[in-house]
């Protein structure tokens, strides 16, 4: 889990890099929760689901968000964040070329984040959103939602409300060729303080189904 500096937009990235064992691995990139709420890349949502990518085969980087511990730059509301996270996944494809495809995992305001980047690069073929933000953010960019993936949600969640989620959920269900899984974890809070084993159950069981050769999902 080596230690690493790239380059961004607004200077340095500091991030955490598991390098691909194998040659055509596929890559992981997992983003952390909000910068000024104390979200960072060792946030431990954001360690398990690294760890999980990790234990799959997965080259996997997470990284700090501009501002955020060693990572050059100030908190831009999610405009520089995007461009922080094209950058990173830059970099990863810049010596890995040859990954097969690519996931994206996202926190809360990762999750956001996240979702905003599949949008831009055709090559992430799946997601993990745990409790997107749906009422405090605009989600109305996914349109189409390009890709399938699974969205967690607690139903005590404090900061984000479990019915934006499933409007979200409702909405994104509507388009044709892509299948919306959607978890509810119950009792679990927007961290998911005593529920995190639920929550990477969860995300275990998607990924088994998900990568499974057999998948019905592509």
């Amino acid at each position: 889990m080596p230690d690493v500096i790239f380059p961004g937009p607004e200077g340095r990235l500091e991030g955490r890099f598991s390098p691909p064992p194998r040659p055509r691995a596929p890559v992981a990139m997992i983003l952390h929760p909000h910068p000024q709420a104390g979200g960072t890349m060792n946030e431990r949502i954001t360690q398990a689901l690294y760890k999980t990518f990790v234990k799959r085969g997965f080259a996997v980087l997470r990284f700090n968000f501009r501002g955020v511990g060693r990572s050059q730059g100030t908190f831009d509301n999610g405009i520089g964040e995007l461009s922080d996270a094209a950058a990173a996944l830059d970099w990863v494809q810049s010596f890995h070329p040859e990954a097969q495809t690519t996931w994206i995992a996202g926190m809360s305001f990762g999750a956001w984040i996240g979702m905003q980047l599949l949008m831009r690069r055709p090559e992430i073929r799946g997601f993990i959103s745990v409790a997107p933000p749906a009422n405090m953010y605009d989600f109305s960019f996914l349109a189409p939602c390009p890709s399938s993936g699974i969205i967690v949600q607690g139903t005590s969640d404090e900061v984000v409300t479990a019915s934006a989620v499933q409007k979200l959920v409702d909405k994104l269900r509507t388009q044709k060729g892509i299948t919306i899984h959607h978890d509810e974890i119950r009792g679990a809070n927007h961290f998911f303080e005593h529920e995190l084993d639920q929550l990477m159950k969860s995300v275990d069981n998607y990924l088994d189904m998900r990568l499974s050769p057999d998948s019905p999902i592509r």
